[in-house]
């Protein structure tokens, strides 16, 4: 105590020590016997290899996982690969079919529009034969027939 004193502030050496029972006093640590610290020591540096160890062997099977996925991954992107390239011969055969069939498909454009005209021309003529059928020349009308006088 008299060494606390003497290394603490000028303030504290002056004011007496009171004894709170809520406050409790450190005790100065006392060394172990030397038997003690090596074993001390050599559990310290055993239990610190297996957690080094533990850790080491952690990261590396996170890098081993890494490396499966990535492994995975290139495949899926071959895969994925393959497939774009079969999709874009496939367009590419179909974009030529679309070209050798578009005369054809021009041709029955004109067919269909050559159609409706022929449409709206029979409607015509059913029209005017519908016309011509109820039209009478003035001397054939009833009110215009003269019944013949026998003689």
């Amino acid at each position: 105590m008299a060494a606390a004193a003497e290394e603490g502030p000028p303030e504290a050496g002056a004011q007496p020590a009171r004894q709170d029972p809520a406050i409790e006093t450190a005790e100065e640590a006392k060394e172990p016997a030397e038997a003690d610290i090596n074993e001390l020591c050599k559990d310290m540096f055993s239990k610190m290899a297996t957690y080094l160890t533990g850790e080491l062997t952690a990261t590396s099977e996170d890098y081993k996982l890494l490396e499966n996925m990535n492994k995975l991954t290139s495949l899926k992107y071959l895969e994925m690969k393959d497939i774009a390239i079969n999709i874009s011969r496939n367009l590419k055969d179909l974009n030529q079919k679309y070209a050798d069939l578009q005369p054809y498909l021009e041709q029955i454009n004109l067919i269909e529009e050559q159609v409706a005209a022929l449409e709206q021309a029979a409607y015509k003529l059913d029209a005017y034969s519908k016309k011509l059928g109820n039209y009478r020349p003035p001397l054939l009308r009833p009110s215009n027939i003269v019944p013949c006088m026998e003689i």
